[in-house]
């Protein structure tokens, strides 16, 4: 170790003192299937305001009309039906019974969101957490000239202002029967309370194989409006007070004069209880001593939230792009899963009934095939308490509805993706600290059943529909089209992958047992954890990428390797793999590492392996331009492939297989290449977000750690991007990362680490050691240095276990 490594250079005050919120910019991701939405939210907001345009998201960036301001959204998901619901917006013209009025009462199509969507100008468009702003312009239904729209949301209420011309002839539409872009509203009602309230609901079938759930919602104005009107697929009613619809045209507009003012708030609350949540939500946090907040008022608290959330975590040094990029990510990763109790703690379980959680919050919208991965982790340390109610939740979900969930939307399973992710999910919240006690006790008796049965046919959720053969045979059979799919996926049409992340669940929760005692279900799982091998074909040569030997192939029920009927099987087709291929799908065995290293071929044909997947000779040749030329750039290019993929998960762990077998400093040039994809710009994010997953990665990624194996609460190190990071944890202590000297725009290794002032070998720590308040400081260089890379510097085998079969 060089004298003075870790000397720490004055840092410049640049972001001193800094306003998080000026930090942020919420139109990252909403552009090339990030999948992210620009409007408002809280942090795990049950209410987001934003605007709705044509993409099955509910929005991107170029869509070119704004169709209303929908309240609710899903942040990067890469299925339909994410924004929408409730959709408002502001019109000028006139409503009349006759084809010269701009919205004709006598023709149906005139209230199409479709035909009367706003034309509007990102010059000067304002997304920042908690606060939305675009201009509405003039056009063919625009007659009285633009207008200003504001959107805010707190938890469970949300806001919107509108600023129309003065002396415009201004209305608001509330559009419920397009309420979404690809899915259906199978029911909907709208009733106007008073002449200044709307109520209503919603069912609709929503999500990659969605089921209908309901969501009510109030709607309040801050001034009457002076005239009214519903509409639905034959005409529009001035006048009316009520309408309903089943799969057909409904809503409602509402006028009013702009002559002393030009301006209209709403607040609005929505509950997926009933009619009484939506009422009691709007109450609890629309209104201050029996008086409604106004629009500045709730834009204010919102802010003043994410303040809290966002400056917990600071950062110095970088450029100003990297400080931006990395806050933004903080934020994507803060907005989900979403709170699912009202106000008065009430929820709807996944049995249908009405449960209360007192004392905690309850939440909705489970992404866990992708969030198991990263954000999982990170709200874990930076929000223990709600990452304890999340993982609660989840527990609650198995105990009320039957079955742990996988993709969980609402309060029903869709069973989007494939695999066990819950499995890792909850053995992380658990090793993470987020799960203790009683409730880890409660935890371990889902999973137990979740890891050695299946649900019964008649049962919605699908579970690990593979464990039969899995437990009999050691693998999972693979079926192109298979007869047990229950909806969107099933594991025997993805085996190969299914199989591999089966067995490095069983490995978590194997971890997870031993650490509770379980010690004779912690052998049985381990040696599960080794099935991986039952599919790893030593026979397999692929000529057309490198001439490696040995790869993951799938079985057939009889046992029998698979092979398509018109060309030899290829480890880069599709075959076997959920939205990857052989080649990203071989580095998902952290569990036991060297037995993958030897099954390679050994370390040195392993890194060889790694060269070709990452391309790392023209990533050293170039390394903050090279991965766009070189990797997967599609969001959706999934198969036929044997390069990285950044932009989805399966293989967002493989940088670190450097680091596990003995070549940090290659490790370091990936993310540096993986970093350069995340840019301050609507396509800024890799991808879909997926619910926070691509940013917490980057997060992960800029500050030096990054969570291994789950259930052994592994932080494998690696060259951070900041100089100088702060993060508060728990109980008032700080997590301190130094970092003399980094600069993203370069290659730097780690020379030397120290712990708590303590010289750190090892590739790893664990959280352990972090969570009571800690300082890592890392010596650079950028020359190719021999820390971590000897074989007592690497994790030992989580699970060294051998094929049950």
């Amino acid at each position: 170790m060089l004298a003075g490594a870790f000397a720490l250079p004055a840092l410049a005050a640049d972001a001193a003192g800094a306003d998080p919120i000026d930090a942020v910019n919420t139109v990252i991701g909403t552009q090339d299937e990030g999948n992210t939405f620009p409007g408002a939210s809280a942090p795990f907001g049950m209410i987001q305001v934003s605007p709705i345009g044509s993409h099955y998201a509910g929005w991107q960036y170029t869509d070119k009309k704004i169709r209303g301001f929908g309240h609710f959204f899903l942040s990067g998901a890469g299925c339909f039906e994410q924004g929408g619901l409730v959709s408002v917006l502001p019109v000028t013209g006139t409503i009349g019974a006759d084809a010269k009025s701009t919205f004709d009462t006598g023709n149906p199509e005139a209230f199409d969101q479709t035909r009367y969507a706003a034309a509007f100008d990102h010059q000067g468009e304002i997304g920042k957490p908690g606060y939305y702003k675009v201009r509405l312009t003039a056009d063919s239904n625009q007659h009285g000239g633009g207008i200003d729209a504001e959107t805010t949301a707190l938890t469970r209420v949300g806001a919107e202002r509108y600023t129309f011309a003065q002396g415009a002839q201004a209305h608001v539409l509330v559009n419920l029967g397009q309420a979404t872009v690809r899915h259906r509203v199978i029911h909907s009602n709208i009733h106007i309370v008073d002449d200044h309230s709307v109520e209503g609901s919603l069912e609709v079938i929503g999500f990659c194989g969605g089921s209908a759930y309901t969501t009510w919602f109030r709607l309040e104005f801050d001034r009457p409006f002076k005239a009214h009107g519903t509409w639905n697929k034959l005409m529009g009613t001035p006048g009316s007070k009520e309408s309903s619809a089943a799969e057909a045209p409904n809503g409602a507009w509402f006028d009013f004069d702009t002559k002393d003012s030009r301006e209209v708030t709403i607040v609005s609350a929505v509950s997926h209880v009933d009619a009484d949540g939506a009422r009691n939500n709007l109450r609890s946090e629309g209104y201050v001593d029996g008086k409604p907040l106004g629009f500045d008022a709730i834009r204010q608290r919102a802010q003043d939230a994410w303040r809290k959330e966002l400056g917990s975590v600071r950062v110095r040094g970088g450029t100003v792009e990297d400080r931006v990029v990395f806050t933004t990510s903080l934020y994507h990763t803060l907005l989900q899963p979403l709170t699912g109790s009202d106000a008065d703690g009430r929820y709807r379980g996944w049995d249908d009934a009405i449960h209360k959680a007192d004392g905690w919050t309850y939440y909705e919208y489970f992404s866990l095939w992708d969030t198991y991965r990263a954000q999982n982790q990170m709200l874990a340390i930076l929000r223990p308490q709600r990452a304890g109610d999340i993982a609660r939740t989840v527990v609650t979900i198995a105990e009320q509805g039957g079955w742990l969930p996988r993709w969980g939307y609402a309060n029903y399973e869709t069973n989007t993706m494939t695999g066990d992710p819950v499995t890792p999910f909850l053995a992380d919240a658990w090793k993470y600290g987020a799960l203790s006690g009683d409730e880890a006790r409660r935890a371990y008796a889902a999973l137990k059943r979740n890891a050695d049965s299946v649900p019964p046919r008649s049962w919605r959720e699908e579970g690990r529909a593979g464990n039969a053969n899995y437990i009999a045979k050691g693998f999972i059979e693979y079926e192109k089209s298979s007869s047990k799919k229950k909806a969107m996926d099933v594991d025997q049409e993805h085996a190969a992958s299914a199989t591999f992340e089966y067995a490095q669940a069983d490995c978590s929760l194997a971890l997870m047992a031993h650490g509770l005692g379980e010690k004779a279900d912690a052998q049985r799982w381990s040696a599960r954890s080794g099935n991986w091998k039952n599919l790893w074909d030593a026979s397999i040569v692929d000529n057309e990428h490198g001439g490696f030997k040995g790869f993951p192939r799938p079985k057939t029920l009889d046992g029998n390797w698979f092979s398509p009927k018109d060309k030899p099987y290829s480890p880069a087709s599709e075959d076997g793999f959920h939205e990857g291929t052989a080649w990203q799908y071989q580095w998902l065995e952290q569990q036991d590492v060297p037995s993958l290293v030897k099954a390679m071929g050994g370390a040195e044909q392993a890194h060889k392996r790694l060269d070709v997947f990452f391309a790392l000779d023209k990533l050293l040749a170039d390394p903050l331009h090279a991965a766009r030329k070189e990797w997967v750039m599609g969001a959706y290019d999934y198969y036929n492939q044997f390069r990285y993929n950044p932009n989805n998960e399966p293989d967002l762990h493989s940088p670190w297989m450097y680091t596990l077998t003995g070549a940090p400093w290659k490790t370091a040039v990936v993310l540096r290449a993986a970093q350069s994809l995340f840019t301050d710009g609507p396509n800024g994010v890799t991808g879909n977000d997926d619910l926070g997953t691509m940013s917490a990665w980057y997060l992960f990624s800029a500050l030096g750690l990054y969570p291994g194996m789950p259930g052994t609460g592994h932080l494998l190190l690696h060259t951070p991007r900041f100089e100088h990071v702060e993060i508060d944890l728990d109980g008032g202590k700080t997590l301190t990362i130094d970092a003399p000297g980094a600069d993203g725009s370069k290659l730097q290794y780690i020379e030397a680490a120290q712990i708590n002032d303590r010289a750190q070998a090892k590739v790893f720590t664990d959280w352990d050691t972090l969570r009571r308040g800690a300082t890592i400081r890392y010596a650079l260089t950028g020359k190719t240095p021999a820390w971590g890379t000897h074989p007592a510097d690497l994790p030992p085998a989580a699970c060294p276990g051998a094929a049950a079969h």
